[in-house]
């Protein structure tokens, strides 16, 4: 008898702060992970700024226009690159919380909005976390979809662009959505 195969019962919620979207070009300016079960019941967090040349941060957000609309967070970042992490710390720590919360039998679900972008930098600046996270991703931005043009359903983004408030928004979006269904 096969093998049945094993349902998720985590996840792992995650979120980039970068200078922009190109993985080849751009830097991860924060991340931000929290691991929950399918109740959203936090379970681990992880939060760390990665450090950075700030001649290098400046240059890619001078390609990025979205940082004009985003001043205050521009200018925190750049003041505050010297508290960042060397990042391949960032990405050892994040396997370790990994390797305590995930295994092979249940590997690391990426969750988010839009996260196969931040998979793509991940793919490109951090090669060991990607080789720890499961091919399968949920993300939000999906449910997004659906459920405006479907349904009309409209959920209303606080846009912090922050790394660990972006994480709650997404957590928030989806429940936001699954009660939806559960009320219809």
């Amino acid at each position: 008898m096969a093998d049945k195969k094993k349902i998720p019962t985590k996840l792992l919620w995650l979120d980039l702060e970068m200078t922009g979207l190109d993985s080849a070009e751009d830097v991860i300016l924060e991340l931000a992970a929290k691991i929950t079960d399918f109740d959203f019941k936090t379970l681990a967090t992880y939060q760390s700024r990665i450090a950075h040349d700030a001649e290098i941060v400046e240059e890619r957000m001078g390609h990025n226009r979205w940082w004009d609309d985003y001043p205050e967070n521009k200018n925190e970042f750049l003041g505050k690159l010297a508290e960042g992490k060397e990042p391949a710390q960032v990405e050892s720590e994040l396997i370790a919380l990994l390797e305590e919360h995930f295994d092979e039998e249940q590997p690391a679900i990426l969750a988010g909005n839009s996260i196969h972008i931040d998979r793509g930098f991940i793919k490109h600046r951090m090669p060991l976390l990607d080789q720890q996270l499961h091919y399968r991703m949920l993300d939000v931005t999906s449910w997004k979809t659906v459920m405006e043009a479907k349904y009309g359903v409209v959920y209303e983004k606080k846009e912090h662009h922050r790394a660990l408030e972006d994480v709650d928004e997404s957590m928030d979006e989806l429940k936001h959505y699954l009660k939806w269904f559960k009320e219809s």
